[in-house]
């Protein structure tokens, strides 16, 4: 048995726009995506999102465009109490946060950004995808959450190789 992540509903909510261009452009609304635990989720789904503390593009919420990246996380934590929240978020002004010791990598908000991006394979994320950080939790509208479905296609295929 494997565990795949796919979304039930191909359709972007209104006027959110899909992983489809290289950079998220100002002003714009992304579907995104946040992995976490089912019970963490729940907690999101009451209480909304919080900033966390730091990370590596400083305090805010972390997102990705690509569900696989959010997919990964936790990291170390069984798949089976991973969840996604499947997001619609207005970017606002954006600032790219290209490499490693970036002048602006966590001074991006003081300097009038609202959302901090990496883009994929510049060397900052060891996944080599995307990652976004969003200042304000208010920007983010949670549409639903997105579970792990068992793949036994490949789970059979896998046995019999």
């Amino acid at each position: 048995m494997s565990l795949s992540w796919a979304e039930v509903d191909f359709d972007p909510p209104p006027g959110a726009i899909r992983l489809l261009t290289p950079q998220p452009a100002d002003g714009k609304t992304y579907v995104m995506y946040h992995g976490t635990t089912q019970a963490k989720a729940q907690s999101i789904l009451a209480s909304g999102f919080r900033q966390s503390k730091d990370g590596m593009l400083g305090r805010g919420v972390y997102l990705s465009r690509d569900l696989e990246k959010a997919s990964r996380y936790p990291i170390g934590h069984p798949d089976e109490d991973k969840v996604v929240i499947r997001s619609s978020v207005n970017v606002g002004k954006v600032k790219r946060i290209d490499h490693q010791k970036h002048p602006m990598q966590k001074t991006w908000h003081d300097r009038g950004y609202d959302t901090a991006w990496v883009p994929p394979n510049c060397g900052m994320v060891s996944s080599g995808l995307e990652e976004n950080c969003v200042w304000d939790p208010r920007r983010i509208i949670i549409f639903d959450l997105i579970k792990p479905t068992v793949s036994w296609f490949w789970s059979q295929h896998a046995l019999a190789a």
